[in-house]
């Protein structure tokens, strides 16, 4: 898939165009200082940067920690309804204040980070009637899988564990907050289709134990012992074990027991028998909000599933060359079967699949210097998605590093029934999270030290899926895709994001039903129904969302044919990468109109 989402704040749609970066830990200040201050207009808007950024550190402790600023590490979010309200006022605050600068006298660079940062208030604005956040957990994400963040957080002193510890006593309250947003969900009629939340169940179960050693919150501490020497001293680490058993046992475990009466006794039974968000209210309005949001366009449902058709039929004619070149004479259906099943197509063990992995992603790297003129100096590394996540999660996901370097990029890969997890789609998928996709624009961006943060570290999702898709492609300039089957599996990865159009609108904008969602991407796409399934389902809870890969890989498409027409023998592909990277995540208009006017 594309890059996990950053954060499980809000599995509903988890970011708007952009996300706050990080801050160095401990500290109260940008880690490198952004555009250079010109006049006071630039100084009032540099100072309005600065201010939300340390808002947004406050009130997303979660985020914070992940990103590397660890001063808020004894905190869950404040996910109250109060706190909801508040910071809904907040946005329109500054959205207020950034009007009062005046635009006009500020240079081109800082005229562009004002456009970017007043949209993104804009957009939070227009988001708030549709009350998403009280959609507060689905099957991919919520309080039921917040353990992640141990994962993402250094464990190498004793204030590291004593911060988690912190948190592990502040749960209950965490808890307590988050069943009161469900609970209102309930009272407005705002829940996730009850197919979907099924699954959620045994994720809840997983959490309630009676060792606590066996909770996967009691994690660090498991590390911590297998590792020769400790940081600290051992007495001081063991004190700390038992105070996190305790915090386990007595807030942690009840809290989830909680959640287990509350999710099957009032949630599910409140659930929607149907799917799609045209249910909700105001639903329809909701899914052409998500449908701009998540694109940056202004296209209608309608024109998105016209697109999604026709790039199907595109697709399936390349498919069918390809399927020739294999020397299978079969019909295109016999070929999926034959992909799905044949077991030279598949590792029998996961630590196989996760080796292979990891070997491919050393084959790519070296060949990066070919088609791009910079690149990142964040390190990533391939590992396993949790074992308790992995039945009801996709195929993989991309998580960011921490830019204080406490912390690399990492592609993660889903072990669970490598049976089902196909060696075609390997080359495809890794350009997609690792490099040149995910982690190579996101590092990039990163290191972007001229730019303010909040342009740094966004999240404009059709910038940032739309780029992983058009890097799969790149696979045949750099000569990864050595046989039929892996090219095979490229134009499947297209197809899928290609279908998506098609079944995300048809289930939230044309009132599809799960099955004839499921059957389309069956009979479109090799992939097994085991990633079909988790995928269709992910539409149903996150609507919008997968519009954003291909409108966005086909808006570089357009740019860069634009851009080899204009530039003719002079274009130069390098140069023109760098044009798309260089400046941060942006909306398609503004991608396109800061990558045409490029020298």
């Amino acid at each position: 898939m594309a890059a996990l989402p950053k954060t499980k704040l809000a599995p509903f749609i988890l970011a708007l165009c952009f996300l706050e970066g990080c801050v160095e830990p401990g500290a109260a200040v940008p880690l490198s200082p952004t555009t250079a201050v010109q006049s006071p207009a630039s100084q009032q808007l540099h100072a309005i940067f600065a201010e939300e950024w340390e808002h947004d550190m406050r009130e997303s402790p979660v985020w914070a920690s992940e990103l590397g600023d660890l001063r808020f590490a004894t905190r869950w979010n404040d996910v109250s309804l109060a706190a909801f309200a508040r910071r809904e006022m907040h946005d329109k605050e500054v959205f207020a204040k950034i009007a009062k600068v005046d635009r006009a006298r500020l240079p081109a660079e800082d005229a562009l980070s004002y456009d970017l940062f007043r949209r993104k208030y804009e957009e939070a604005i227009e988001a708030q009637p549709f009350k998403h956040h009280l959609l507060a957990i689905n099957q991919r994400g919520g309080i039921q899988t917040s353990d992640d963040l141990a994962d993402a957080l250094p464990f190498t002193t004793a204030k590291h564990f004593a911060d988690w510890n912190a948190r592990l006593r502040a749960f209950s309250s965490y808890m307590d907050q988050t069943i009161a947003l469900l609970s209102e969900g309930v009272r407005l009629g705002i829940t996730h289709p009850q197919i979907a939340m099924q699954r959620v169940v045994n994720q809840i179960e997983k959490q309630i134990v009676t060792d606590a050693t066996k909770s996967p919150f009691f994690a660090p501490y498991l590390k911590a012992a297998s590792v020769a020497t400790s940081p600290f001293p051992v007495e001081e680490r063991d004190r700390l074990a038992s105070d996190a058993k305790r915090a386990i046992l007595d807030n942690v475990v009840p809290s989830f027991q909680k959640l287990r009466d509350f999710w099957i006794g009032t949630y599910l039974p409140a659930c929607k028998s149907d799917v799609g968000v045209w249910q909700l209210p105001r639903g329809r309005e909701a899914y052409a909000h998500l449908v701009r949001l998540h694109t940056t366009t202004k296209l209608e449902s309608d024109e998105v599933h016209a697109i999604g058709l026709r790039e199907v039929a595109r697709i399936r004619a390349e498919m069918e060359t390809v399927k020739t070149r294999a020397g299978f004479s079969g019909s295109l259906k016999e070929f999926f079967a034959f992909l799905r099943t044949d077991p030279r197509f598949f590792f029998k063990e996961g630590g196989e699949l996760l080796t292979a992995y990891r070997d491919l992603s050393k084959q790519i790297d070296p060949l990066l210097v070919r088609i791009f003129k910079r690149l990142p100096r964040t390190s990533y590394g391939v590992s396993s998605i949790p074992a308790h996540l992995a039945p009801d999660t996709t195929t993989a996901y991309y998580r960011q590093a921490a830019a204080d370097g406490s912390r690399a990029g990492t592609f993660f890969v889903n072990l669970y029934k490598p049976e089902a997890r196909p060696k075609w789609e390997m080359v495809a998928l890794t350009l997609h999270e690792s490099v040149p996709g995910h982690h190579l624009q996101t590092a990039l961006a990163m290191e972007q030290e001229n730019l303010p943060q909040f342009r740094r570290n966004a999240d404009c999702t059709a910038y940032v899926e739309g780029w992983a898709l058009y890097a799969e492609s790149l696979g045949e300039e750099m000569g990864v895709y050595d046989d039929p089957y892996a090219k095979f599996g490229q134009l499947t990865y297209e197809m899928w994001r290609a279908i998506r159009l098609v079944v995300d609108t048809g289930i939230h904008h044309l009132k599809w039903s799960r099955q004839r969602a499921i059957d389309f991407f069956m009979d479109n796409a090799a992939k097994t129904e085991l990633d079909v399934v988790n995928e269709i389902d992910r539409y149903i809870t996150w609507p919008g969302q997968a519009l954003a890969y291909k409108i966005g890989e086909l808006k570089l498409r357009e740019l860069r044919k634009k851009r080899t027409l204009a530039l003719g023998a002079r274009f130069d592909l390098k140069e023109f990468h760098d044009a798309v990277l260089r400046r941060g995540p942006l909306p398609l208009d503004v991608l396109e109109r800061e990558v045409l006017s490029a020298p």
